[in-house]
């Protein structure tokens, strides 16, 4: 059948299964949108409309973050795509595949600086995993079916497509291709095989696996290192749980590996680095075993990549060679997605136990949390857990209440912390949450942020609160920039530079004028009050929760220094 560029796409993402798409339009990109119109595409995929073409980044992201689907960004050209910079690039640095979708000017017009026109393909390339110009309408479709194929394949990861806007408007011959038949389709086959990603990962080597079962046998002092690649690699949370229990040796986590090991299991012990947990970062130090799963020991893992782990040997999990001895120098490495490499582990390990090493571990506890009647971040994080049972998703911005909620919030499966760890992206969280409950109508969601953070976000509330999306955002007010006043406070001498946020807007007041519910809490009675409101009301909320200006993550570790040079206990 012979159709315009604009409906083939469409077409394609049906294909695909997409029923959300997160966007906003302009001139280039307006034969795509005629199409929900024209067609009846918006009966059978819901588009939602940010208020901004990050959120809608962000959104998408949240989106596959929490599905484990692909997600789906649209833009127009110029500045439009432009915006979608920040969200291609905190996909691509914590591998969540988005595709991402602009429209370029027309192809008279490709290099003349023509209005809102720009070499979006240029500016992203180091920030995708793969990206297209679209010139010719005979392409497209095979385009879009390769674009979802590498997104969700190997490493996932964010892939662009840009179309001249004169391919939306004309027309080729379409035939509707199921998904699984893809690979094999003539044109779009030989496409995968010129592609530079490998689209089916390849079989662990056999003999690595019983190498690292060599490697445990020797040990008396093991410590599993979990990262996001556990998370992102489908089943791969239920081998990795198997492994750690029949290893039954400490477990410590990224930030990324959030879920994989559940935050109240009597194994783990927190997360490992810059913020790390007394245990995680002591035991890494005296360990003779580090087995690192979908980790790529980055600085704020690594903080001095040449004594991380001295007395042990490492030995790291990886589906992306390049990841490999990248940061940290192993002694052993297996390449490989995470399921299948645990999987093989799985089928030889005997069951170990090391009740001498545990209890050395395991006695590094930190110190006991302060319940004074202010209101202390652990106690915003121990309320959500015990009002939602521990089951909502956690989307976060970037910052101190970050590492609050990574630290006190018993996290028990993959996608349901949504946080921005390799970009450190702030603004990421509230564009995230819609994503995450969008994708995930019946569970809880709550957006943790700062009073900073959420300033650079706040104007996606129109969206919640148009769209009916319940997502409860709290605010963990200081009145600062948290983070970085820390380090002012620790590092600088208390030289607060740029950092006091003593101004409007009134938070509360803010979401009322969105139309959401907006709640103020200074005691974690008045907060526990107004989350059980904003729980039972299932509508959009916003809750403004006054904590000390000083008050700062516990422990800490100066950037560059051992993991174990802590410069605030």
């Amino acid at each position: 059948m012979e159709m315009r560029g604009s409906q083939i796409l469409m077409e394609c993402l049906l294909e695909q299964e997409v029923d959300t798409v997160f966007g906003y339009p302009g001139g280039t990109i307006l034969n795509i949108y005629d199409e929900f119109e024209k067609h009846g595409y918006k009966e059978r995929i819901r588009h939602i409309l940010t208020a901004h073409e990050q959120g809608a980044s962000h959104a998408a992201d949240g989106y596959a973050r929490s599905t484990g689907k692909v997600g789906v960004c649209f833009a127009t050209s110029g500045p439009g795509a432009t915006n979608l910079t920040t969200g291609i690039a905190t996909a691509y640095y914590d591998s969540s595949p988005v595709v991402f979708i602009t429209c370029n000017v027309s192809e008279n017009l490709i290099g003349k600086d023509s209005f809102q026109e720009v070499d979006i393909t240029g500016i992203t390339m180091p920030i995708t995993k793969c990206n297209f110009l679209v010139r010719n309408v005979d392409e497209l479709a095979d385009t879009v079916r390769e674009a979802f194929a590498i997104a969700r394949s190997g490493r996932p990861g964010p892939v662009l497509i840009d179309i001249v806007k004169n391919v939306t408007a004309a027309t080729a011959e379409f035939a509707s291709l199921p998904r699984d038949q893809h690979p094999a389709s003539g044109k779009l086959a030989a496409l995968l095989r010129r592609a530079s990603h490998d689209l089916k990962t390849p079989e662990p080597d056999h003999g690595d696996i019983q190498t690292l079962l060599d490697m445990i046998e020797q040990a008396e002092k093991p410590l599993v290192l979990v990262g996001g690649g556990v998370i992102r690699s489908k089943g791969a949370v239920d081998e990795f749980r198997r492994f750690f229990e029949r290893l039954n040796a400490p477990v410590a986590s990224t930030i990324m590996g959030g879920g994989a090991c559940p935050g109240s299991h009597a194994l783990f012990t927190g997360m490992i680095g810059m913020h790390g947990s007394h245990a995680s970062n002591m035991a890494s130090k005296e360990c003779d075993l580090l087995i690192a799963v979908g980790c790529r020991f980055s600085d704020r893992v690594a903080t001095d990549p040449s004594v991380f782990a001295p007395n042990a040997k490492i030995v790291q999990i990886d589906i992306d060679r390049a990841e490999i001895d990248k940061n940290v120098k192993t002694d052993h490495h297996i390449i490989g997605d995470a399921r299948r490499v645990l999987e093989l582990l799985n089928q030889s390990l005997p069951a170990h136990d090391y009740p001498a090493w545990k209890e050395w571990v395991f006695s590094h506890k930190e110190a006991p949390l302060k319940k004074d009647g202010i209101l202390h971040p652990h106690e915003i994080l121990e309320t959500i857990q015990a009002l939602t049972d521990g089951d909502a998703i956690i989307a976060t911005d970037v910052g101190q209440h970050q590492m609050w909620s990574a630290q006190y919030y018993h996290f028990s499966r993959p996608g349901q912390l949504i946080t921005s760890g390799g970009f450190g992206t702030m603004g990421f969280g509230l564009g995230a949450a819609m994503g995450a409950k969008v994708g995930n109508p019946d569970t809880v969601v709550v957006h943790c942020t700062g009073d900073g953070c959420f300033r650079m976000n706040c104007h996606e509330l129109c969206t919640v609160e148009h769209y009916d999306i319940p997502v409860i955002t709290v605010i963990f007010d200081n009145k600062t920039l948290g983070m970085v006043r820390q380090w002012q406070n620790l590092i600088y001498e208390k030289r607060f530079s740029q950092t006091d946020l003593d101004r409007g807007p009134d938070f509360v007041k803010l979401a009322e004028a969105y139309g959401v519910a907006g709640y103020r809490a200074a005691t974690q009675a008045e907060f526990e009050n107004a989350l059980k409101k904003a729980l039972a009301a299932g509508k959009a909320s916003v809750i403004d929760c006054v904590i000390d200006t000083d008050a700062m993550v516990h422990p800490m570790v100066s950037a560059g220094a051992p993991v174990t040079d802590f410069i605030l206990d």
